[in-house]
């Protein structure tokens, strides 16, 4: 029989099954409440609690049967309305719980690419609630820059390839906007729901909440990242990349300040009109292995400019691909070659050439 600790236990309630995800600030491995409170006395009220707590939308307090403890509840709601968990408490009627852990919930469009956060899953991440947005946001502006998590591969894993029923629970060590070293929880499912519109989207929904390392993860978390660190170059931007549709996923350097990556990495849209067949050349060699080229994307005036791109086909999970781009300014041989003005960005043309023959022109168009 597990007993339960006098800390708040976070149970994930999207499955078939609400699963215990966290007691306290200690993450738990999604761990089916039937199992975890296996032979517990009062686990049939528990079960009654959440169910209910999840019907009626808001927590609640109870009795058990035997009018000897008290349940309390509080629900994990999405700004969809969508409950994503349930915080439970159980203690004596004369006892008061100890302060609810903040806990965030925000959902991944894995279809469309963006992500949602709420303020509270911005703070519990580490970021400034006050400076960054909480819809639109990209993928990368959700994942842990430079820091590299062994658990990451399988996060990205589920943004480049998506699928029903996926489900993740982990801890990763961050470093927060102030330079503080925190360790967050999260816990992610994906599910398809249909949207106004009559369209099916793949939505991944989480939680994320502060927590404890234990065992000798940070080591392998340091070592990756001197790696990392030990493989830098000034003035070149890596980052891990979506080979579907070029989005970047996760900055391994500080983020590039040249272009306006939010827009995409060499996405159609994010891609000047003469660049796209050169674009379309380098997704195929990308297949290979390998691809470079220069292409002319926006910067954050909306306005063309070139940048190289470098990307390296790397193996995240057992046959699940990203792309490992390293970006950097071009060199003034590297804009000839391509026919374009190194002195400043291109505007838009309607003119088309081919890679081999865009002349000077095409960069002053």
């Amino acid at each position: 029989m597990t007993v339960m600790s006098h800390d708040w236990m976070l149970v994930e309630t999207l499955g078939d099954e609400p699963a215990v995800v966290a007691q306290g600030d200690r993450t738990t491995d999604m761990v089916p409440i039937s199992t975890f409170l296996r032979r517990h006395p009062h686990l049939m009220a528990i079960q009654t609690a959440i169910g209910e707590t999840v019907r009626a939308g808001g927590g609640l307090t109870s009795i058990t049967p035997k009018n000897d403890r008290v349940i309390r509840t509080e629900v994990v709601q999405m700004s969809d309305g969508r409950i994503h968990g349930v915080h439970v408490w159980l203690g004596a009627p004369d006892e008061e719980p100890p302060p609810r852990p903040m806990v965030g919930p925000l959902i991944w469009d894995l279809t469309e690419g963006t992500a949602t956060d709420t303020r509270e899953s911005l703070v519990v991440g580490g970021w400034d609630p006050d400076r960054q947005p909480t819809h639109g946001r990209a993928f990368v502006d959700d994942l842990p820059r430079r820091d590299l998590k062994p658990s990451e591969a399988q996060v990205l894993s589920m943004i480049i390839e998506p699928q029903v029923g996926v489900s993740i629970c982990n801890t990763w060590d961050v470093t927060d906007y102030r330079g503080e070293q925190i360790t967050v929880g999260f816990v992610a499912r994906s599910v398809p729901e249909v949207f106004d519109d009559g369209s099916e989207h793949l939505i991944c929904r989480a939680m994320n909440w502060r927590s404890v390392r234990e065992g000798s993860g940070i080591q392998h978390d340091l070592l990756a990242q001197k790696i990392i660190e030990g493989l830098a170059v000034p003035g070149v931007h890596r980052a891990l990349v979506d080979p579907r549709h070029w989005t970047l996923l996760k900055w391994l350097d500080e983020p590039a300040p040249f272009f306006d990556w939010r827009a995409g990495l060499v996405s159609i849209e994010a891609v000047h009109p003469d660049d796209r067949a050169a674009m379309a050349a380098m997704a195929a060699e990308f297949d290979a292995g390998v691809t470079s080229g220069v292409l002319r994307v926006l910067d954050r005036s909306r306005r063309w400019t070139p940048i190289h791109v470098t990307v390296h086909r790397v193996e995240l999970d057992d046959g699940v691909y990203a792309g490992l781009a390293a970006l950097r300014e071009p060199t003034a041989v590297e804009l000839s070659t391509v026919g374009l003005d190194g002195d400043r960005p291109a505007e838009r043309t309607r003119k088309s050439y081919s890679r081999k023959g865009r002349s000077a022109d095409a960069g002053k168009a």
